[in-house]
């Protein structure tokens, strides 16, 4: 479940750098050669991260980013242009990008910049997938193989708590935690299980013999991606 970082440049040759080096540093790569490419695939994979350089055929880097914003999609931004005129840095970040760099770049400073504003921002991706599951937390949002689901508010944090650290094992305590963080009332622990059996039977193809989580004897729970 790799985050996803979406790169918009027209230049063949700097998009395959930078794939190579977004890669490199654990980010799964997207790309679009245009701007209205670039739309397509926002819409169709929500990527966390956009690296959007601002001279794009058919539609310019600052329209692409002034249509983001205007979605209302949260999606960190970093514009990359041979501009170098802080009038064009002042518009481009009152479009709505995080931050701005100009070419020549050195690679290794663009993925500290990504990592930076990530961490800055507080930006996380905007959708988790394993093998056809997918969680979209902003949306409140889950499909199975594209067939959209049905969970509870709390089916949904757990969920989403699972997928955000797979293989790793939650006691029933630590998942309370989770979905009860503020409650002063006594909730017994086996509440966690009755939740779980509802979500393997959406999210299971046998609730019998679970693949996607599993229990973890005399520990807890785990997601196996």
């Amino acid at each position: 479940m790799e985050h996803v970082v979406l790169i918009v440049e027209d230049d063949l040759m700097i998009q395959d750098l930078l794939k190579i080096y977004v890669e490199k540093n654990g980010y799964q790569a997207v790309t679009a050669n245009d701007g209205e490419e670039a739309i397509h695939v926002i819409q169709e994979v929500e990527p966390c991260f956009i690296i959007l350089d601002l001279m794009l055929p058919k539609i310019s880097g600052e329209q692409v980013c002034r249509w983001v914003r205007e979605r209302g999609y949260e999606t960190a931004i970093l514009m990359l242009t041979a501009k170098v005129s802080s009038r064009e840095k002042i518009t481009g970040l009152k479009l709505g990008a995080d931050d701005y760099m100009t070419k020549p770049f050195s690679p290794e400073e663009l993925i500290t910049r990504v990592e930076t504003i990530l961490r800055r921002t507080g930006h996380t991706c905007q959708r988790l997938t394993s093998h056809g599951l997918t969680i979209k937390p902003r949306k409140g949002e889950v499909t199975l193989n594209g067939t959209p689901l049905s969970l509870t508010k709390i089916e949904f944090t757990l969920l989403y708590h699972f997928m955000r650290y797979p293989g790793t094992v939650f006691s029933r305590e630590q998942l309370l935690e989770q979905i009860y963080p503020l409650t002063e009332s006594v909730v017994q622990d086996r509440t966690i299980d009755v939740h779980v059996k509802h979500i393997r039977e959406k999210i299971e193809k046998d609730p019998s013999s679970p693949k996607r989580i599993t229990t973890v004897r005399g520990m807890g729970y785990k997601f196996v991606d």
